[in-house]
């Protein structure tokens, strides 16, 4: 009997190709395009039996529906999702997972900064190692980017890997080939607020690395929607990057605690010392600049607690990661 590695060798696998986005009709038409000329390359180099296109439409407000809805009657490979608000790009990610019926699925953003044809080599990767079940892509360049956020980027993998419990190599996005088993495993996972970077490392399985170069917006418009430093990013970064793999911020807290503790026992003693000697001399600023000085702790201690109180909240509420409004598709799609 072959094995799992074996009989996927011998394979030729559907590819599902998987795009989140929000207001993107300025690029639908020509990434409609150049994925349809990869994939019908693809098929004619016997590496892919047949593929979709899974674009997951979250809430977007200008005429992306139209565009792919006209692109869906020029050929029936499109299978569109809108959802019934804005949830966030991985809750729709997840949701064109789900949904997705290929071997492999390919995921990647929807502005043309990944460029589709990297797609062949992430599938001669996988098919050149059967126990190879991701394939991720790391960027060599990214042209048009500020340097104020690539600096904060920088930053962020490297505070993620140092306190968190995974390891994301730098520069490495949400643009990867994804196995069937991969997966079945990230939809699987019920959690709120998911980091699809940090859940496919925590999966595991042998993962192996392409590296390509990134593109400007094909739009002219910049690289980014929100400036690096905004409150969504920022908010993003806590409540999933470190929030979800690392207790980091619980340990800083104890030993805050702690040192604020023994810092002012000792202090405690300098007053006594000063009492008995005869040295002391009341007075209401050292009092205050003490008292805010604490209260800042325990506030600070206060709202990182609060941070992980909210994630048990939002887990314990029940309430799904999406809702769909309506697919679009040649045959009949639902999603559990």
């Amino acid at each position: 009997m072959a094995t799992a590695p074996e009989a996927r060798r011998r394979m030729i696998p559907l590819l599902s190709v998987v795009l989140s986005f929000y207001n993107e009709s300025g690029v639908l038409p020509e990434l409609v395009k150049r994925l349809r000329s990869v994939m019908r390359a693809e098929q004619a180099r016997g590496t892919i039996s047949g593929y979709e296109l899974i674009f997951v439409n979250d809430a977007s407000t200008d005429d992306s529906r139209e565009i792919l809805r006209k692109e869906f009657e020029g050929g029936r490979d499109l299978v569109v999702v809108n959802m019934s608000n804005n949830f966030g790009v991985s809750e729709c990610a997840l949701a064109g997972m789900r949904l997705a019926k290929g071997d492999a699925v390919v995921y990647m953003d929807a502005d043309l900064q990944d460029p589709p044809e990297v797609i062949p080599e992430l599938l001669d990767r996988w098919h050149a190692d059967p126990e190879v079940e991701v394939v991720y892509t790391t960027r060599l360049s990214r042209p048009g980017e500020h340097p104020l956020k690539m600096l904060v980027t920088r930053l962020g993998y490297k505070l993620i890997k140092r306190i968190s419990e995974i390891g994301i190599p730098e520069n490495s996005g949400d643009f990867k080939l994804l196995s069937r088993r991969v997966v079945d495993e990230l939809v699987a996972i019920r959690e709120k607020k998911p980091f699809l970077r940090g859940l496919v490392s925590w999966i595991g399985f042998k993962q192996v690395q392409v590296f390509y170069h990134r593109a400007e917006r094909l739009d002219g418009r910049e690289n980014t929607k929100r400036p690096a430093l905004s409150s969504k990013n920022i908010k993003y970064a806590l409540d999933t990057a470190i929030i979800s793999f690392s207790d980091a911020p619980l340990k800083v807290i104890l030993l805050m605690g702690f040192v604020v503790s023994l810092v002012s026992l000792v202090y405690i003693g300098v007053v006594i010392m000063q009492k008995i000697m005869g040295w002391y001399e009341p007075g209401w600023p050292a009092l205050m600049a003490a008292i805010l000085f604490l209260g800042g702790v325990q506030l600070l201690m206060l709202g990182f607690v609060g941070l992980y109180i909210n994630i048990i909240f939002l887990n314990t509420k029940g309430r799904p990661d999406y809702i769909i409004k309506d697919i679009i598709a040649a045959d009949d799609r639902r999603t559990s």
